[in-house]
């Protein structure tokens, strides 16, 4: 682990949060995340940084620890990135077009049944616009099983239906405060290390939950886009761990606890998490189990 070196903070040119009127610590995540955090922050957020002026997430997900981090202290600067470019869409879409995006929503909750389900899942999100493509995630997400996200070699969704009764498909003041909650906020399509090595600047903060390392051979919840995230994307990932901490960011990830992630990063500091693990295939493997936390500082409450 680096020695922190203090040096003025250089900022995208982009809006101060501070500038924002509207309530934005209340904005919480608008989509359902196999592997999201929402119901562990309080556990993460002792581990966050005691200050944060820019932040960076490359794994962004359902955005619950942005939404946090946001909260607690209004960064200047913030980067979300994620591999995922209809992920990336749907987030610009709430940013720039929320009303019309509501609006088609709403039609998807009056419309919604099996087979409805189905069909909207065999479109194209490449022949449809903008705002029709991020309904369409927003909608599949909603009402797929266990909200997971995952697709086939050619790239294309293949979750089946939910079983759920009554889904939250539109929730018109949800998707408002996320809204102005990305109104800031730099949205990036493109892989960890390149976000992280053209972007990172010392005393940033680098938050990391990149899809686990499975920890059983039922485990394969790693396929968010067409190419899995295996063992050789977790070594480059710590090797942009050890870029980062040269640069003096401050880094935190998360990853299942194994030998193997616990051996690349040995040397820093590691913590662990009691989570509940519910998507398993495999019901042996479901329940509490612990997940670690990786750090390459101790400044933090």
């Amino acid at each position: 682990m680096q020695q922190r070196v203090i040096n003025p903070v250089v900022r995208l040119s982009m809006m101060p949060t501070q500038t924002l009127l509207f309530p934005t610590y209340h904005a919480t995540p608008f989509l359902k995340w196999a592997g999201g955090k929402s119901k562990y922050l309080n556990q993460l957020s002792q581990f966050f940084p005691s200050k944060v002026s820019r932040y960076i997430e490359p794994f962004v997900g359902a955005g619950s620890v942005y939404f946090c981090i946001l909260a607690r202290f209004q960064p200047d600067v913030c980067l979300l990135s994620d591999l995922n470019a209809d992920l990336i869409q749907c987030y610009e879409t709430v940013r720039d077009e929320c009303q019309p995006l509501i609006a088609r929503l709403e039609e998807h909750k009056q419309n919604h049944s099996s087979s409805y389900y189905y069909k909207v899942r065999d479109q194209n999100p490449k022949d449809l616009r903008m705002v029709e493509a991020a309904a369409r995630f927003i909608y599949l997400n909603k009402t797929c099983f266990n909200g997971l996200y995952r697709v086939n070699q050619s790239g294309e969704f293949n979750v089946p239906i939910g079983s759920y009764k009554v889904p939250k498909i539109c929730e018109p003041d949800k998707l408002m405060l996320a809204s102005h909650a990305l109104a800031v906020v730099k949205l990036r399509s493109s892989d960890f290390a390149s976000v992280c090595l053209s972007e990172a600047q010392p005393n940033d903060f680098v938050y990391l939950d990149p899809p686990y390392q499975p920890i059983s051979t039922t485990a394969h919840f790693t396929k968010y886009t067409s190419n899995q995230f295996g063992r050789g994307d977790q070594i480059r990932l710590a090797e942009i761990y050890r870029e980062l901490d040269r640069r003096g960011c401050y880094v935190m990830l998360n990853n299942s606890d194994s030998e193997f992630i616990r051996a690349l990063y040995r040397g820093y500091r590691i913590e662990t998490i009691q989570t509940n693990r519910s998507i398993s295939s495999n019901a042996k493997t479901r329940g509490m189990t612990k997940e670690l936390v990786v750090l390459n500082y101790f400044d933090s409450k």
